[in-house]
């Protein structure tokens, strides 16, 4: 290299620099994380490069902040920890990310290469524990491949079915020094968001799938989070409307189309409105990037054998893995979408032949709402959760999102609550259903909605009691979203599962002590509210979404009953059949 070229285009970085470096060009968001000494480069050029990073309390905690981040925006969240136990405390959110489909770059520092393996503090096998529950794990060997590697990282964290990629960088890497080329530092902005690298399905299996659906007089959508993933909101409401087709949405897929459109027929599976009906009156179901597992099949039992299944899958391993299938369509959820409606045509006639069958939507969803009155409109005390989500229906605005914990919070929140127009207004934790995602996920979805939009995360007490201390996270950050607790005084979902199978009084390790919630939620500085009372809930929840100024907390106290915990089975008269997941 010359001395001019080197003056010119010769730049003498760390490896924590040319990380942060990348980074910045990738346009990344909030990071989350908890540093060690191998990253303290990084985290020093985070300062002087002006990136956005938070420190976090817990490094599970920062996972579910950059998932949650990432659920709203489509764009990789980014979350760091030290080598050892940091590294080890990120498993459960990556899970949460690889499970769900989402993009997310995790960075992890690791022991200096010159003294691995002779009991360094904090050493720990990280790299083989991590790699199972991540899309790929890059250890990075060669300080000046640091540009290459996030670009790989990015690449594969959005495209195809997203997930999470690990960057593994030894301490000597990240606090070592190299004469980077100037033209090593660009991003692919292709890469930078999900879906990057759209694929089609092919045109022969198209033209099968929509000659399959011409003839269909009660044809179904059961639309997953991959309509999210994709953005796919858009071509799935012109294809449903042309072609007068319901759509039913898993957890995750809620929001496919806005829960209130007259094709909407809710949630599917383990719990439903009025879809599952659906799915068994129906001649031909397309399946929208969705996996069909245990929840959304009645553990593989709502399909009934010999309806035809066109399938659209971004993972052609998804195909038929679980459920037979007619016809594949192997692509981008919108792309798919588009074709099948251009194969289809004007569909006046077919809509015009299924307009009796679409009219049917609207009045079965009239009736459930009546026979689910007794919930949504309860003015029963200790609280019935149904209430709570009656309440939230009415106080989101169309733009706002809900964060909804493992447990409890996605049963009563996947049924009940209802999205006022498209989009991924309700953020599920159903990759892995852990519960302590509430608190951070609000924090991620705070973030990533802004400001000028509201965030309302519903969570079980025990869920809360699991990452209560990220309250200060939130303040700090000015996270300032609303958590809405129910507070039962149990490990509620345990506590109904032990009464489903082993009768009234049969309860071990399920009760919580019973603790006021906004009292804590004070002690940090948020917004504390307690509601006793369900005629109190709608001013409490407007206090909290006017609240802009701090995080706010509502507790919720929610009834004790756990033959009455569950959000649509009577568990007094339900039968549990020998091995079956009852609910």
């Amino acid at each position: 290299m010359t001395a001019a070229h080197r003056s010119n285009s010769a730049r003498q970085m760390t490896g924590g620099q040319a990380l942060a470096e990348m980074l910045q060009l990738a346009g990344v968001g909030p990071m989350f994380g908890m540093g060690g000494f191998q990253l303290l480069p990084f985290y020093e050029a985070c300062r002087v490069l002006g990136l956005k990073h938070a420190l976090v309390n817990d490094e599970r905690c920062g996972a579910f902040a950059a998932d949650a981040y990432a659920k709203v925006t489509n764009r990789p969240g980014v979350v760091d920890a030290t080598l050892g136990p940091g590294a080890t405390n990120l498993v459960t959110g990556l899970v949460e990310s690889l499970n769900a489909g989402i993009p997310s770059i995790a960075i992890i520092g690791d022991a200096n290469r010159e003294h691995a393996w002779k009991n360094m503090t904090q050493e720990a096998r990280q790299l083989e524990i991590l790699r199972p529950v991540v899309k790929e794990a890059i250890r990075v060997e060669v300080l000046k491949r640091i540009p290459e590697h996030v670009r790989r990282a990015f690449a594969v964290a959005t495209s195809g079915r997203p997930g999470p990629v690990l960057i593994d960088v030894p301490e000597d890497i990240a606090h070592g020094e190299h004469d980077f080329d100037a033209a090593d530092f660009w991003i692919d902005q292709g890469t930078v968001r999900a879906q990057a690298r759209r694929s089609r399905p092919g045109a022969s299996d198209v033209e099968r799938a929509a000659a399959l659906l011409a003839k269909a007089e009660r044809p179904l959508i059961l639309a997953g989070g991959g309509v999210h993933i994709s953005e796919a909101h858009g071509a799935l409401l012109r294809l449903a409307e042309a072609q007068g087709i319901p759509v039913a949405h898993t957890m995750s897929g809620k929001g496919a189309i806005a829960c209130t459109h007259p094709l909407s027929a809710g949630l599917f599976g383990r719990y439903d409105r009025i879809a599952n009906a659906l799915v068994a009156q129906s001649d031909c179901l397309i399946v929208i990037g969705c996996k069909l597992g245990e929840i959304a099949t009645k553990r593989f039992q709502l399909i009934p054998a010999g309806t035809p299944v066109i399938h659209i899958e971004i993972d052609p391993t998804e195909i038929g893995r679980t459920t037979r299938t007619e016809v594949g369509l192997v692509g981008d959820a919108r792309l798919a979408l588009e074709d099948l409606s251009t194969a289809l045509g004007n569909g006046n006639a077919a809509a015009g032949r299924r307009a009796g069958y679409a009219a049917e939507i609207p009045r079965r969803m009239a009736d459930w709402r009546r026979s689910a009155a007794d919930r949504l409109e309860s003015s029963e005390t200790p609280i019935n959760v149904g209430r709570l989500m009656g309440e939230l229906n009415k106080a989101m605005p169309a733009d706002g999102v809900v964060v909804a914990d493992g447990g409890f919070a996605a049963h009563w929140g996947g049924l009940m609550f209802d999205t006022k127009a498209a989009g991924r207004h309700f953020l599920p934790d159903r990759g892995f259903a852990s519960i302590g995602y509430g608190v951070p996920g609000g924090i991620g979805a705070q973030l990533g909605a802004g400001p000028a939009r509201r965030v309302v995360s519903l969570t079980g007490d025990g869920g809360f009691n699991m990452s209560l201390g990220e309250l200060e996270t939130a303040r700090r950050l000015g996270a300032n979203f609303v958590v809405c607790v129910f507070n039962n005084a149990a490990s509620g979902y345990v506590k109904a599962l032990q009464h489903s199978v082993y009768g009234q009084g049969a309860y071990q390790s399920s009760d919580l002590v019973e603790l006021d919630y906004a009292a804590i939620a004070r002690g940090f500085g948020c917004l504390g509210i307690r509601v006793t009372d369900p005629e109190k809930l709608a001013a409490a929840l407007r206090e909290g979404l006017a609240n802009t100024s701090s995080p706010t907390v509502i507790d919720v106290v929610v009834t004790r009953d756990p033959s009455r915990m569950l959000p649509a089975a009577d568990n007094r008269t339900l039968k549990v059949e020998k091995g079956d997941r009852p609910v």
